[in-house]
C-alpha cells in the first residue's frame, strides 16, 4: 500500500506537477478528511473490536448480539455522517475561503465543487472500517490489508484516465472510486461470515453513548492533528503556487516509514492487547505496549538519520520528473527532513490511540 502511495504521488508529480491544480486537489482533501476522522474514527476497528469481542464471548447468542450492536451503530453513523455531509456541502463556499485564504476566486470556485465531490469519501471509507471490524474479527487479514491498495488503485484511475477529461474533478472522482474499492473489496467475506450490517430502528442508545465516550479521547487526539494541518495548509496558500502541493508530497513521503513502522507494529500488536485487556491480563498488557513501543523506537532512529542524509535523493528518484523541477525537489526535500525529525513520536502516537 505504501509502495503504491509512492507510484500514486510519482504519477501525480509527473502529469500534473506541483502547481494550481494540485494545490485545489490537496486543499479539497482537508474537510473531507477532517470529517473522516472526527466522525467515522468513532466507529473504526479499534473502537468497536473489544465491544465485538465482548459480545461474541458472552453469555447467550453471542453473534445475534454482535450483530444488533453493529447493525445500531451502522444506523447511526450513515445517518449522521449522511446529514453532516449534505449540510457541509451547502456551506462549503463559506468554508473554502478558511480552507484557503489565498485562493483566487476562480480556484476557491474549483475547490468548493471538488470538495463536494470527495464528500463522498469519507462515507464509503468509514463504512468500510466498520465492516473492517468483522474482517479483523475473524483473521482475514490479507482482505483487509487489499483496502488501501485498492483506494490507491482508484486515485491512479482517476490520474490517468479522469484528469485529461475533467481536469480537478477526475481526480475527484478517482478517489471516489478507489473509496468505494475500499469498501467493495471487504464485501464477500462480511456476507460470508452473515455480519453485513442493516439499518435498525431498534438502537440500544446506551451502548452508542458508551462507545462514542471511550473512543472520544482518540478521536480528539487524531481531529487536533487533522485540525494542524488545516492550518498549515490555510497558510501555504497564501505563499506561492505549488507550495500546497510540496508540502503534502513531503508529508506523504515521510507517512511512508510511519505507515511501515507505526502502523504495523500497531495494528499488529492490537488484538493481542484486546484479548489481555478483555482478560484482565494487565501484565501482558504492558509488556506488549512496552514490546512494540521498544521495537519502533529501535526501527524509527536509523531511518530518521537514513532519510535526512539522503533527502535530496530519495525525494528525486521518487517524485523527479518532467512536470517536478529540481527546485521543487529541493523545497520538498528540505520539509521531508524536518518531519522526518518526529517519526518516532508519530508512530508511538498511533500505537498509543
Amino acid at each position: 500500500s505504501q509502495l503504491l502511495g509512492l507510484v500514486r504521488d510519482r504519477t501525480l508529480a509527473h502529469i500534473i506537477g506541483a502547481g494550481p491544480v494540485l494545490d485545489i486537489y490537496y486543499a479539497a482533501f482537508r474537510i473531507p478528511d477532517f470529517l473522516y476522522i472526527s466522525i467515522a474514527s468513532l466507529a473504526s476497528i479499534t473502537v468497536l473490536m473489544p465491544f465485538l469481542m465482548e459480545k461474541i464471548n458472552g453469555e447467550g447468542d453471542g453473534a445475534y448480539k454482535a450483530r444488533t450492536f453493529l447493525n445500531g451503530v451502522f444506523s447511526v453513523y450513515m445517518l449522521f455522517m449522511v446529514v453532516v455531509s449534505i449540510l457541509v456541502a451547502l456551506l462549503m463556499p463559506y468554508i473554502a475561503k478558511y480552507i484557503a485564504p489565498g485562493f483566487s476566486e476562480e480556484q476557491l470556485v474549483s475547490l468548493v465543487t471538488t470538495s463536494r465531490i470527495m464528500l463522498l469519501s469519507p462515507i464509503f471509507i468509514g463504512l468500510s472500517n466498520l465492516i473492517g471490524t468483522v474482517t479483523q474479527l475473524f483473521k482475514n487479514f490479507f482482505v483487509f490489508s487489499l483496502s488501501p491498495i485498492f483506494y490507491n488503485i482508484g486515485i491512479l484511475i482517476g490520474v490517468i484516465f479522469l484528469y485529461p477529461i475533467y481536469g480537478v474533478y477526475g481526480l475527484a472522482g478517482g478517489v471516489i472510486i478507489g473509496a468505494v474499492m475500499h469498501l467493495l473489496i471487504q464485501v464477500p467475506v462480511v456476507v460470508s461470515r452473515g455480519f453485513f450490517p442493516n439499518f435498525t430502528s431498534r438502537i440500544v442508545w446506551r451502548e452508542i453513548f458508551y462507545v462514542v465516550k471511550v473512543s472520544a479521547p482518540r478521536t480528539l487526539t487524531l481531529s487536533c492533528n487533522s485540525l494542524a494541518f488545516m492550518v498549515l495548509i490555510a497558510m501555504a496558500s497564501t505563499l506561492k503556487e505549488g507550495s500546497i502541493s510540496l508540502f503534502t508530497f513531503s508529508y506523504n513521503l515521510q507517512s511512508v516509514p510511519v505507515g511501515i513502522i507505526g502502523i504495523s507494529y500497531s495494528v499488529a500488536a492490537f488484538p493481542i492487547l484486546v484479548k489481555s485487556f478483555s482478560m484482565k491480563d494487565m501484565d501482558n498488557f504492558i509488556s506488549h505496549i512496552t514490546s512494540a513501543a521498544r521495537q519502533i523506537i529501535f526501527w524509527s532512529l536509523p531511518v530518521i538519520a537514513l532519510l535526512i542524509v539522503l533527502r535530496a535523493q530519495i525525494v528525486r528518484v521518487i517524485l523527479g520528473s518532467s512536470a517536478f523541477s529540481w527546485s521543487d525537489t529541493r523545497l520538498t526535500a528540505a520539509a521531508v527532513a524536518l518531519f522526518v525529525v518526529s517519526l518516532a513520536s508519530q508512530s508511538l502516537v498511533l500505537l498509543f490511540v
